[in-house]
C-alpha cells in the first residue's frame, strides 16, 4: 500500500509541476506589461477587494476570452490529434479522440480559473488545492472515457476465452478497471489536500465491521454476478423471465441486471435475486409449442370426425413450419357440453416469435378449411331444450270467466 501511495504522489506531483512552471512566468510577464498602464493611468491602481483595478479588468477579460474560445481551442487540439491518428490503420484512436473531447474542453475552464486567480493575487492555498484537484479529476476522467472508447477491444479480448459471454465478461472487467482507476484518482486528490491515504485506509479498519454489514447486499450482488457469468444463465439480448420480471436483457453489471420489458420499461434487478431465482430463458429454446382444442358440433358424424382428425394430422405432418422431430398429437379428446373436442399438440420449427405467429396462423386457417371441406362446423356454447309434451287445451269454464262471455 505504501508503494501505491508513493506512485500516486509522484504522479500527482508530475502533473502539478506543469502548472507551477506556467505560473512562475505568466505573472511576471503580465505585470511588466501593466507597468506602463499604471504610470499612464494612476486610477487603475485603485484597489478593489484588495486587487488592483487593472489586474481585475485584465483577469476578467482573459477569463471570458478563454471561455469564449475554448470550443476553438478544443477543435484545434482535436484536429491535431486526428491528423496524428490518420497515420494508423486502426479505428480505436479515432474513438479515443472523440472520448477526449469533453475532458479537453474542461481543461480550458481550469486554465481560465487559474489565470484569473493568478492575476488577481487571490490564489490561496485552498484555491490552489481546488484547481489542482480539478486537474487530477479531468486527467482520470479522460482515462475512464478512453476505457469506454476501447470497449470493443475488451470484447475482442474476452471473446478468445469465451465467445458466448464476451460482452458480459468485457463489461465486468471494464467495471473493475474503472473502480480501480477511480480509486487511484481519489487517492491522488486526497494527497493534494495533504491527507495520508495509508493512514486513512488503516483507520477505516476500526469501522470495518459496520462497513461489512452495510456492504453485505453489495457483496451478495457481486458474487451473484460471478455466478451468472460462470453458469452462463443469461446473455445480453436474450428474452428471459426472472421471478415476475420478463423482458430482454440489456446489461449484466457488477451489482444489477437490467431487463427491458415488452412495455419498454427498464427494470433493474439485483444480481443476488437473479442468481437465486429460477430463470426462464425463452431465447434458448429452438422450438415453440402450439396447443389447442377445437370443438365440432354434435351433428358431426363419427365418420366426419375421424376424417377431420386424420386430415389435420396429415396437414401438420407435411407442414414445413412444424417440427417433425418433436411431439405431434391429434386426438378426439372429449365430449364437451356443446361440442366434440379434438386435442391438437405440436411444435413449430422456430423459436422466433413473429415467425411462430405466422406459422400458427397458417395452421389455424388450414384447420378451418379441413373442417369446412368435411361438411362440419365449429361449435359454440349453446343449450337445447327438449319439451316432451304440452298440457292439453280445455274449454273455458264459468269459474274461469265469472262475468260471462
Amino acid at each position: 500500500m505504501a508503494a501505491t501511495e508513493t506512485n500516486t504522489t509522484l504522479l500527482t506531483q508530475n502533473q502539478l509541476n506543469v502548472i507551477n512552471s506556467f505560473d512562475s512566468n505568466i505573472i511576471g510577464s503580465v505585470q511588466r506589461q501593466l507597468a506602463p498602464v499604471y504610470e499612464a493611468y494612476p486610477v487603475l491602481t485603485t484597489m478593489i477587494w484588495g486587487i488592483p483595478l487593472a489586474n481585475l479588468i485584465v483577469a476578467t477579460l482573459l477569463f471570458l476570452l478563454i471561455l469564449a474560445l475554448r470550443k476553438v481551442f478544443t477543435k484545434i487540439v482535436l484536429v491535431f490529434l486526428q491528423r496524428l491518428s490518420k497515420r494508423t490503420e486502426t479505428f480505436y484512436d479515432d474513438r479515443i479522440i472523440s472520448a477526449l473531447k469533453q475532458p479537453i474542453r474542461f481543461v480550458f475552464i481550469i486554465i481560465a480559473l487559474h489565470v484569473f486567480f493568478l492575476l488577481t493575487f487571490k490564489e490561496t492555498e485552498f484555491i490552489k488545492h481546488t484547481l489542482d484537484s480539478m486537474l487530477i479529476y479531468v486527467f482520470f476522467w479522460a482515462i475512464l472515457n478512453t476505457l469506454d472508447a476501447l470497449r470493443e477491444l475488451a470484447y475482442a479480448a474476452t471473446e478468445k476465452f469465451n465467445p458466448d459471454l464476451s460482452q458480459e465478461m468485457g463489461n465486468f472487467i471494464l467495471a473493475i478497471l474503472k473502480i480501480f482507476i477511480a480509486g487511484i484518482g481519489l487517492a491522488a486528490i486526497l494527497t493534494v489536500w495533504g491527507i495520508n491515504v495509508t493512514a486513512l485506509i488503516a483507520s477505516l479498519g476500526l469501522g470495518g465491521l459496520a462497513f461489512a454489514l452495510a456492504a453485505k447486499d453489495t457483496a451478495s450482488n457481486l458474487f451473484g454476478s460471478f455466478a451468472l457469468l460462470a453458469d452462463k444463465s443469461i446473455r445480453i439480448g436474450e428474452w428471459v423471465k426472472v421471478g415476475g420480471v420478463e423482458g430482454v436483457v440489456e446489461d449484466v453489471g457488477m451489482r444489477t441486471t437490467k431487463i427491458r420489458s415488452f412495455e419498454k420499461a427498464l427494470i433493474t434487478v439485483p444480481n443476488q435475486l437473479v442468481a437465486n431465482q429460477p430463470i426462464e430463458n425463452f431465447s434458448r429454446r429452438g422450438i415453440r409449442r402450439i396447443k389447442m382444442h377445437i370443438g365440432l358440433t354434435y351433428d358431426t358424424t363419427s365418420e366426419q370426425l375421424l376424417k377431420i382428425k386424420a386430415d389435420i394430422e396429415r396437414m401438420l405432418g407435411n407442414h414445413e413450419g412444424i417440427s417433425q422431430k418433436d411431439s405431434l398429437m391429434v386426438y378426439f379428446d372429449s365430449f364437451g357440453d356443446s361440442s366434440l373436442n379434438i386435442f391438437i399438440y405440436c411444435f413449430t420449427a422456430t423459436a422466433n416469435w413473429a415467425k411462430y405467429l405466422e406459422i400458427r396462423e397458417d395452421v389455424h386457417v388450414k384447420i378451418m378449411q379441413i373442417v369446412e371441406a368435411n361438411g362440419s362446423t365449429f361449435a359454440f356454447p349453446s343449450q337445447s331444450i327438449y319439451v316432451e309434451s304440452l298440457p292439453a287445451e280445455t274449454e273455458p269454464s264459468f269459474h274461469d270467466n265469472p262475468k260471462g262471455a
